[in-house]
């Protein structure tokens, strides 16, 4: 994806232009698609310099990317690395993550990653969530869409981006290819997220297997970035090998036009803050003294605050 503005004369077609065409004929038939050393690898080795400076270290909870989302403190398994992944990395407070905070950013909103989401969206992106990984979270096989999306088809995309050379044993990123094409009962009823959300879990593993899909997972290396479609089935292979990180970054943006939808019911309003050209939503922007106030409810009384956001879940979805 990287071209020489040199390479061509100024009456030559744009080489950036074909590359991009050919990235969204591929994107578009397999659900899918893998852009190597799209993004310096000195930027991924300053963001694992700074999660580990500032963030591993921090004894507080954290919001984390897990099934309920709710704030944690840290989990490590037994080779020190942590297991429940960072959610948010733009929302986290400045005064207590300065690095780590800002080194997230600059890969999130690096023009080379930016160009290429637009190549598959078909206009720049947005950035709505993000998430920094060390160890495996063992992700379970789902479609984002379930979880958020955008208001209309095919304007969201996930990234993940490799930090670091991931090991075949760490638990490798997979998707099923072209499973983008196949529809799975809503997020409701039977279904729901708020309370059946292992029902779903199920649901997805059997259309797996009805299907006939077959699973891949590309040997990424640091720098490498794999985008998916919404729609793709994908989550992370079991850890065999756990003295091996897997450190990375995901994230997943909108369409500049699109609404963000969650739950398949919900349209949600977006916080967006521009950073170095980009529009970043700040969801429970911890800078701020009342998404910190809810970070300390949810963590100090974590059952009762978690009923209350199931129910109100519930509510929305009917």
């Amino acid at each position: 994806m990287n071209a020489s503005p040199a390479a061509a004369r100024s009456d030559d077609p744009d080489p950036r232009a074909s590359e991009g065409a050919a990235l969204r004929r591929d994107f578009d038939a397999d659900g899918y698609a893998v852009v190597p050393s799209l993004i310096p690898g000195e930027l991924c080795d300053r963001a694992r310099a700074a999660f580990a400076a500032e963030v591993k270290p921090y004894t507080g909870p954290l919001y984390r990317q897990t099934a309920t989302g709710d704030p944690e403190r840290h989990v490590f398994n037994d080779h020190g690395h942590l297991l429940n992944p960072i959610l948010n990395i733009q929302s986290l407070r400045q005064s207590r993550f300065p690095r780590f905070r800002a080194a997230g950013l600059e890969i999130l909103t690096h023009p080379e990653l930016q160009r290429t989401v637009e190549a598959v969206l078909g206009e720049p992106g947005k950035i709505v969530q993000s998430m920094y990984f060390e160890g495996n979270a063992a992700t379970w096989a789902h479609q984002d869409a379930y979880y958020l999306d955008s208001a209309g088809p095919g304007g969201m995309v996930g990234a993940w981006i490799a930090l670091e050379d991931i090991a075949a044993g760490a638990g490798r990123f997979y998707v099923y290819p072209q499973s983008h094409l196949i529809e799975i009962a809503p997020n409701r009823g039977d279904l729901d997220i708020a309370f059946h959300h292992d029902r779903y879990k199920q649901r997805v593993l059997d259309v797996v297997a009805a299907h006939g899909l077959t699973r891949r997972a590309p040997a990424l290396r640091r720098g490498d970035v794999l985008l998916w479609s919404t729609k793709t089935i994908h989550g992370s292979l079991e850890t065999t090998e756990p003295q091996h990180s897997r450190s990375s970054i995901t994230a997943h943006l909108l369409a500049a036009s699109a609404e963000l939808l969650q739950f398949q019911r919900r349209r949600r309003r977006l916080a967006m803050v521009p950073i170095k050209g980009v529009q970043v939503h700040m969801p429970k922007n911890q800078n701020a003294w009342g998404p910190r106030a809810v970070l300390w409810v949810g963590s100090t009384f974590p059952r009762a605050f978690q009923l209350a956001k199931r129910t109100a879940i519930k509510l929305i979805l009917g």
